[in-house]
């Protein structure tokens, strides 16, 4: 286990949740403390496989919209269950100097394989009297230009509790808030499953008119292997 007190290379949840980062299960805390250059000095990517009982979108009325957001990478439109998935998560620092942790999950539906990529960066601000402050934002997609403000917690049952919300269009510095009948949240929750060995996942996508828009939910193991840099995500 990581001390989530010690600053250097800590990982952006390290950064976000501070000292409730040590309430998380002990294998929850391996697997998000993946920092750029926290890892015995080398670089690493965590490499996460499985099945995933249920994954995608149970609404057909939305998949055609789902389609169009599959080809930037950010959502798909198929629905399936025992769906194998493959999970990289790759660290590094963008040309601001800012963490950031790259994660892209590739799932096989039959014949068809979705990819899905984000790049979660902590933005850190100082305020006028010195006081840092800052927060988790999520670029959806590979272009990045879809983003959400992304919120941590610990359970008490020592879980990861994952919240994304303030959905906004981004272009450089340029932020566009989406109205709120246009929004959408995002509800995650991983834990260690001790008897079976594997992590476990639960996500939900909502939406305020249309219900649940997305959805997986499954186990996987993971582990860390040698890896090149990182691209940095779009600047901003």
């Amino acid at each position: 286990m990581r001390d989530p007190n010690h600053s250097a290379g800590q990982s952006v949840y390290q950064l976000a949740m501070g000292p409730g980062f040590g309430r998380l299960q002990p294998e929850l805390q391996d697997y998000f403390s993946l920092g750029a250059g926290n890892n015995d000095g080398g670089a690493r990517v965590g490499v996460g496989t499985g099945v995933f009982d249920v994954a995608g979108c149970p609404r057909r009325s939305l998949r055609p919209l789902l389609r169009l957001a599959s080809l930037d990478r950010s959502l798909f439109p198929e629905y399936g269950h025992h769906v194998p998935i493959r999970i990289e998560n790759r660290p590094g620092t963008d040309p601001q100097g800012r963490p950031f942790l790259a994660a892209v999950r590739t799932l096989e539906f039959g014949g068809v394989t979705r990819v899905m990529q984000d790049d979660t960066t902590w933005w850190e601000h100082t305020g006028d009297a010195g006081a840092r402050s800052g927060q988790l934002v999520d670029s959806l997609g590979r272009s990045g230009l879809v983003r959400t403000r992304l919120d941590c917690s610990a359970g008490q049952d020592g879980r990861m509790r994952l919240i994304s919300r303030g959905t906004a269009l981004a272009a450089g510095r340029l932020r566009i808030p989406l109205p709120r009948l246009l929004d959408a949240a995002a509800f995650t929750e991983q834990w260690w499953d001790a008897a079976a060995g594997l992590f476990r996942i639960r996500t939900k996508v909502l939406q305020r008119q249309f219900g649940t828009v997305l959805e997986y939910e499954g186990a996987f193991e993971y582990r860390l292997e040698p890896a090149a840099p990182t691209p940095p995500p779009p600047s901003g």
